[in-house]
């Protein structure tokens, strides 16, 4: 059974720092893209980062400017995003989800075939 679970969401001041993780099971993490996506309310989800196998290829969402960094840790069948300077529209749930599709990442969360439940992240000023 395939389980992502998300941690490490939080409330963080503007300009401060998050890292996120997604931990998975189910023998599914080596052979997946991996995925962030992040949805704020009233608004439909977005795609934040995503990374390939080997986590060479690693394309952000155009609001990211440098500020976050994925990773992955196919030892630990973990994925992170550290997330810098953080801005209060960063507010949202964080989503992770896993590609099992064969090629390299993608950005529709509709090609996705397993997610997590979220965790919140909320940025004051």
């Amino acid at each position: 059974q395939v389980q992502l679970v998300e941690s490490g969401g939080g409330l963080a001041q503007a300009g401060s720092s998050l890292t996120l993780s997604c931990a998975a099971s189910g023998g599914i993490f080596s052979s997946a893209v991996m995925g962030w996506f992040r949805q704020a309310p009233g608004k439909e989800r977005e795609f934040v980062a995503a990374i390939s196998r080997s986590g060479v290829n690693t394309p952000y969402g155009g609001f990211v400017k440098g500020r976050f960094i994925i990773s992955r840790d196919n030892a630990k069948n973990t994925m992170y995003l550290q997330m810098n300077s953080l801005r209060t529209e960063d507010t949202a749930v964080y989503y992770c989800a896993a590609d099992l599709e064969p090629g390299p990442p993608r950005t529709e969360s509709r090609e996705y075939d397993y997610w997590g439940q979220g965790t919140q992240v909320t940025v004051s000023s």
